[in-house]
């Protein structure tokens, strides 16, 4: 009973141990994230909004650094950080990264910023989002801080939305059922009854249509459209958004 009782509380205090000690890193994380924003607001930049999604990749990337011991930006068979952003499901349409080890929160945002190339992650202002990740070994800190122009993380019906909106603006309403615009996603797929075009693009801007889609629509005698956002919308190391329109 005793051994069981001892066994107890020894279970009970690592995992107490293990849960403050994610805490303790967690916090250091929010900790460099805002050192990071201080030095923006300093240079006259708006702060970074903190992202979930990409301080999981940082975190998985800061892990990685632990374990092998030394600094990189990719190990065999991770991927880039493009590719670890997406995912972990960042929706970006750039993407920068900063890694160090250090003794301390603020040792390390020193280093990046007395360091060209990390300085200039840390103060560029097409830059709206922020993750950081860190894993303490002993007294060493390994951190990675991931930085992204984030966009929005949209669903299908609401890219449709969004597409249905901006061809408004050209005149053309989105009124065909969506199942025509779905069937073109497949390039193999023929012209639906009275289609006249069919356009296919990725994007990863919504704000507006692509201009050479723009110039097309603008070309010919459209009234009405199908619109459908498609599967697989990420390309390489960008998370973008594929679109399908069938013009009648």
């Amino acid at each position: 009973m005793r051994k069981s009782i001892a066994l107890a509380i020894a279970i009970c205090c690592l995992v107490g141990l293990r849960s403050y000690a994610q805490r303790d890193t967690i916090s250091r994380a929010r900790h460099i994230a805002e050192l990071t924003n201080r030095d923006r607001e300093a240079h006259g930049l708006d702060a970074l909004q903190w992202n979930d999604s990409l301080a999981v990749a940082a975190q998985a990337h800061a892990e990685r650094m632990a374990e092998e011991g030394e600094l990189s930006h990719q190990y065999a068979g991770e991927g880039n950080v493009g590719q670890r952003a997406a995912r972990a499901g960042v929706h970006f349409r750039a993407i920068a990264e900063n890694i160090a080890t250090g003794f301390s929160d603020e040792q390390v945002e020193q280093e990046w910023m007395h360091s060209p190339p990390h300085r200039r992650n840390i103060l560029d202002p097409t830059l709206n989002a922020i993750g950081v990740g860190v894993v303490e070994r002993g007294s060493t800190l390994y951190v990675t801080e991931d930085f992204a122009e984030a966009n929005e993380a949209l669903s299908p019906s609401q890219v449709e939305r969004k597409v249905a909106g901006l061809l408004r603006h050209e005149g053309v309403g989105a009124t065909m059922p969506r199942s025509a615009a779905a069937k073109a996603c497949d390039r193999n797929s023929g012209y639906p009854p009275g289609g006249k075009l069919i356009i296919r693009f990725d994007i990863g801007d919504l704000s507006q249509l692509p201009g050479q889609v723009s110039a097309q629509i603008r070309r010919g005698d459209y009234k009405r459209a199908s619109v459908a956002a498609c599967p697989g919308g990420r390309q390489g190391s960008f998370t973008t958004y594929k679109v399908a329109i069938v013009l009648y």
